[in-house]
């Protein structure tokens, strides 16, 4: 996977966790677990991006 699709996904996964946070529905809410996760896997994707091949 290009480095760059990486982070995307990783932000894409990152902001839904973000929005279920608080959602209306229990069984869609995101626990602040999966939400640390979900943060952990973007900026370690971020970190990569930065130090990958230029």
């Amino acid at each position: 996977m290009d480095l760059v699709d990486d982070v995307v996904t990783r932000f894409d996964a990152y902001a839904r966790a973000r929005a279920t946070r608080d959602s209306l529905l229990p069984t869609a809410r995101t626990t602040p677990r999966h939400e640390q996760q979900a943060f952990d896997d973007l900026q370690a994707a971020v970190t990569r991006l930065r130090n990958g091949p230029g």
